[in-house]
């Protein structure tokens, strides 16, 4: 099933579970990415991804191990992100957003509707790990929900995520407040 989120600059994409048969998208996407942005995933560099690599990373069972994608509406890949359960009530997550669509909120959307699935598989805690330089995904993380960062060392940290019991939309006022402070929101006073 496919969900509309909509963007900061008010565009929409398309959210959906990862299938079997979409290696070719999966590849797609890859290549989008920088050797910068494919590190900060995979933690090591990646040039390629393998058949063992694709089998793995699209043929979920959507419980223990969810992945979604994101696309425009015609189809163009965005980004994926994914959780493996790692015990009980935990998973580990992660993300990629290829490189021209980082920044637009797509990251947001998917770790948004990849923890409203963790929740409904009886998931509460995600884990992340990922380069201690990296501001952009800890910050990602950090709206998600509480997060305690602990240092692994060799740069990187791993991330713990609370889930909220809800992931329903924002309240108004906090949506507002954070486009003005993104510079999205041109407010005008009368006079």
């Amino acid at each position: 099933m496919t969900v509309t989120a909509t963007l900061r600059d008010g565009s929409e994409i398309g959210l959906r579970p990862i299938q079997p048969d979409d290696k070719q998208v999966l590849l797609e996407g890859f290549e989008r990415l920088s050797p910068e942005s494919r590190y900060k995933r995979f933690l090591v560099p990646m040039n390629e991804l393998s058949e063992r690599d694709l089998r793995y990373l699209t043929e979920v069972d959507h419980h223990d191990h969810e992945a979604i994608v994101a696309q425009t509406p015609e189809g163009e890949p965005l980004g994926v992100a994914r959780f493996v359960r790692t015990n009980g009530d935990t998973a580990e997550a992660a993300v990629a957003v290829t490189d021209d669509w980082q920044g637009k909120g797509v990251g947001t959307a998917l770790l948004t509707r990849l923890a409203e699935r963790a929740r409904e598989e009886g998931i509460s805690h995600f884990t992340a790990t990922c380069l201690a330089t990296n501001d952009d995904m800890l910050q990602l993380l950090r709206e998600l929900g509480p997060t305690r960062i602990l240092n692994t060392g060799s740069g990187v940290v791993e991330a713990q995520i609370d889930l909220p019991a809800s992931t329903a939309k924002e309240d108004p006022l906090r949506h507002l407040l954070r486009r003005a402070a993104e510079g999205l929101l041109d407010i005008r006073l009368p006079g």
